[in-house]
């Protein structure tokens, strides 16, 4: 497996290899430049032996012989240089190659020196890598556990919130449940009460109506006596009224005009029993009233208006019309203008 330890095994390793194969080089580079100065030294001529002569005549010092003593002389002097000159050579040669033996091992230590260092700094390199590798993982490992621990507290918080959200609906429904119910309720109830009162007021509407209806006919029964009884005192309205032709068609048309105010008629405060009133109405043959003017006062301006009121509330008869086509004579004779007669125990409804 690829793993960290691994890649900084072969990383050490690489690091090691590269000083080792330079160092050999060196030493291979070394040893070819001595084999090289070994090779191309120069090649001085092999010493001549000394000649070494028997004088046979001392007592002979002829040119020739002090020659030959001299060419010796000066061959072993060029001999002894010549060898001279190799020694001085061969040293140098050596001091040389001692000093390119030292400059190589120098070379050679700087450079052990420089893969030590090298290696050392690789090693610190490495092993800061490693720190850092270490340090970021941690980191790594570290910020991975905040993040767990931050989705775990979003988790708890949401569903903290769907629980909470949760029992606020719940709560909400319920009220709105109660609500509902408290409304129908209350609906009901007031439902039960207006059904109750209405059946009250239609029973009440009911009794009024009957009551009305048995007050409107004795009303009816006694406004007829009273009007009657009314006509009756009056003997020149009566003999007036008995001249006229076609009696009983005004006293029918009388009655339908009492009706008619009497409905529309509304009892004041002020009215008190043996008023009379005397208004006069003018028709036109449609039966429409135009116009009610009291000609006799009761002597309460109350009384009489409410007189004038009840005719001008009635607006219009429509059994006049019936009349006016029928007979026009007869409308325009007694009803074109009418007079009527009002008094409070009679009309009192």
């Amino acid at each position: 497996m690829n793993t960290p330890e691994n890649r900084r095994r072969v990383d050490t390793s690489g690091r090691y290899s590269a000083p080792l194969l330079k160092a050999l080089a060196v030493h291979l580079a070394i040893a070819i430049l001595l084999f090289a100065s070994f090779a191309t030294a120069p090649k001085f001529e092999p010493a001549r032996p000394i000649v070494q002569a028997t004088l046979v005549q001392l007592d002979s010092m002829s040119p020739a012989t002090t020659q030959t003593d001299q060419k010796i002389a000066g061959e072993a002097q060029r001999t002894a240089a010549q060898r001279h000159e190799a020694e001085e050579l061969e040293r140098k040669k050596q001091q040389q190659q001692a000093q390119e033996a030292q400059r190589a091992a120098a070379e050679q230590a700087q450079e052990q020196k420089a893969a030590a260092a090298a290696a050392a700094a690789a090693a610190a390199s490495e092993q800061a890598k490693s720190e850092a590798e270490a340090k970021a993982e941690a980191e790594a490992k570290a910020q991975a556990q905040r993040k767990a621990a931050e989705v775990a507290a979003a988790k708890k918080r949401e569903e903290a919130e769907k629980a909470a959200e949760a029992e606020a609906a719940k709560k909400r429904a319920e009220a709105e449940a109660a609500r509902k119910k408290a409304e129908e309720e209350a609906k009901r109830k007031a439902q039960a009460e207006a059904d109750a009162k209405r059946k009250a007021a239609e029973a009440a509407e009911a009794k009024k109506r009957a009551e009305a209806d048995a007050a409107r006919k004795a009303q009816e029964d006694a406004k007829a006596k009273a009007l009657a009884d009314l006509l009756a005192d009056d003997t020149q309205y009566q003999q007036a009224q008995a001249d006229r032709p076609g009696d009983q068609v005004a006293a029918s048309y009388d009655d339908v005009i009492r009706r008619y105010v009497s409905e529309q008629w509304r009892r004041p405060p002020t009215a008190r029993n043996g008023m009379v009133v005397e208004v006069q109405l003018s028709m036109l043959p449609t039966g429409q009233i135009t116009d009610v003017v009291v000609t006799r006062s009761s002597g309460d301006p109350g009384f009489d208006q409410s007189a004038v009121q009840a005719v001008r509330n009635v607006g219009r008869i429509p059994e006049m019309q019936t009349l006016s086509r029928d007979n026009p004579a007869a409308f325009d004779r007694m009803y074109r203008q009418r007079l009527l007669r009002f008094k409070p125990e009679d009309l009192a409804f």
